[in-house]
C-alpha cells in the first residue's frame, strides 16, 4: 500500500553521515528513528532515486538547497532528502552539493522505511537494484499533508517550486 495525504509516517531507522560534529551528533553515520525526529515537527521531505545521478544532482537537491530559507521562512523546520544509499554516499553528496545546514541527506542503506512507504521503484534492469520513487511531501508532526508523487523516476511535480507553492 502506498502512503497518502492524511497517513502517519511509518517507523524506520535512517542514517546521516554527520560532516562536523556536535555536543548531540559525532561526526560520521548517525542512525535514528523516523518518529523521534519527525515528533513535534513540520518537515519538507523529498526522495530521490539516487545520490549522484544527473536528475537528483543537477536539478532535485539543487532546488532545495537553494529554496532553503524560503521554506524555513514559511516555518518549515527541516528539509530532508532521502535515497536508497548508505550514509557514507548520503555524506559525501552532502558535501559534494553543500547541503550542511540545508538539506540534511538521510540513507535509507537497504530500501526499508521506503517499501514500508509504498514507494519503491525497481530500476534492477539498469543495475541499479531497488530504489525510491521520486516525491516530495509536507509532514506536520509525522502526518503527510502534502504528497507529490513521480511516476516512477520522471521529474514533474516533485520539485522545490511546486511544494513551496503549496505551502
Amino acid at each position: 500500500m502506498t502512503i497518502k495525504v492524511g497517513d502517519k509516517v511509518p517507523n524506520a531507522t535512517l542514517a546521516e553521515y554527520v560532516l562536523t560534529a556536535t555536543d548531540t551528533c559525532a561526526l560520521g553515520p548517525n542512525s535514528f528513528q523516523v518518529a523521534d525526529a519527525v515528533a513535534g515537527k513540520k518537515i519538507v521531505l523529498f526522495a530521490v532515486p539516487g545520490a549522484f545521478t544527473p536528475t537528483c544532482s543537477e536539478q532535485h537537491l539543487p532546488g532545495f538547497i537553494a529554496k532553503a530559507a524560503e521554506f524555513k521562512a514559511k516555518g518549515v523546520d527541516e528539509i530532508w532528502c532521502v535515497a536508497v544509499n548508505d550514509a557514507f554516499v548520503m555524506g559525501a553528496w552532502a558535501k559534494d552539493q553543500n547541503a550542511e545546514g540545508k538539506v540534511r541527506l538521510l540513507a535509507d542503506g537497504s530500501g526499508d522505511w521506503t517499501a514500508k512507504l509504498g514507494l519503491e521503484l525497481d530500476l534492477t534492469a539498469k543495475g541499479l537494484g531497488v530504489r525510491s520513487r521520486r516525491y516530495s511531501a509536507l509532514l506536520e508532526d509525522g502526518v503527510v499533508k502534502i504528497l507529490n508523487l513521480e511516476d516512477g523516476g520522471g521529474y514533474e511535480r516533485s520539485d522545490a517550486d511546486t511544494l513551496l507553492k503549496q505551502l
